[in-house]
């Protein structure tokens, strides 16, 4: 725990996105490809209010556990972007997940694939922070009814794909695809009918929705949350046998595993507070 205090030294603070944005203009501002010596994938950034000023915050990395885990270098690469007159141009980042000793700095929640770090933020590079209160909560979704076959979006980087020259995510959508989802402590995921590929992992899964059905009526309004993060995709184990040889094949189903917001919530809440 005292590497991770040591980091906070080290970690930059800005004034929060306004709550009424867009949530996909702020999230697509927020998340990013991460990459190592041998793997990548997606990562975003959510603001832990600082105790003596909770108007600001620290920077911290969020993404899924194996994501890091797969990279088993000192340091990893964030392309962050940066704004030069109309246009945005990358801007590659290091930062130090493991210490001399290869142990990492990273934490990692004990019941899930998420794992959250402090981060620096170089001054240069356009980056919305976004509130906790974006995560939700196992209470919102009771109060919205969140249910099969509502509409999900995520933003990634499928296969390392960006959207543009710039290094925007992609942006794609699918329908939660199982039930039940409450209470997430004990779920743990939901299923998303969305097709991963490897550099999905880490990214975030969101809601946004118009005058939505609930509590017996339709809501004049906009809900817009944070309902989770790609872990995996969720795949069918056939096994085949012969006299001479037994051979497992993966047959993909074309389903996300998400883990749910409110996890990852609780994992930043776990990190020393910032100072």
């Amino acid at each position: 725990m005292k590497k991770l205090i040591l980091l906070l030294l080290f970690v930059s603070t800005t004034a929060f996105a306004a709550e009424d944005n867009d949530l996909s203009t702020l999230l697509m501002k927020a998340t990013f490809r991460i990459s190592g010596s041998t793997s990548q994938g997606t990562c975003f950034v959510v603001g832990r209010p600082l105790s003596n000023d909770t108007s600001r915050a620290a920077y911290v990395l969020v993404t899924a556990d194996h994501v890091l885990a797969g990279i088993p270098d000192e340091t990893a690469t964030i392309t962050l972007r940066k704004k030069v007159k109309d246009d945005y141009v990358k801007v590659q980042h290091s930062v130090r997940i493991r210490n001399s000793k290869k142990k990492p700095l990273w934490l990692k929640n004990p019941d899930a694939d998420v794992a959250v770090m402090y981060v620096s933020i170089p001054k240069e590079a356009e980056v919305v922070l976004l509130p906790m209160s974006f995560l939700a909560t196992d209470e919102r979704l009771n109060e919205l009814e969140i249910r099969p076959a509502d509409r999900l979006l995520a933003l990634g980087f499928p296969l390392g794909q960006e959207s543009n020259s710039a290094g925007f995510p992609i942006l794609r959508s699918g329908i939660i695809a199982g039930y039940p989802i409450l209470p997430t402590k004990k779920t743990k995921t939901m299923l998303f009918d969305f097709e991963v590929f490897q550099g999905n992992s880490g990214g975030p899964v969101f809601m946004i929705e118009k005058n939505r059905a609930y509590g017996g009526g339709i809501r004049i309004g906009v809900v817009q949350m944070i309902v989770g993060l790609v872990s995996q995709e969720r795949n069918l184990a056939v096994t085949t046998r012969t006299p001479f040889e037994s051979k497992v094949q993966q047959h993909p189903l074309k389903l996300g595993v998400i883990i749910h917001a409110s996890l990852i919530k609780e994992t930043i809440e776990a990190l020393p507070e910032p100072k």
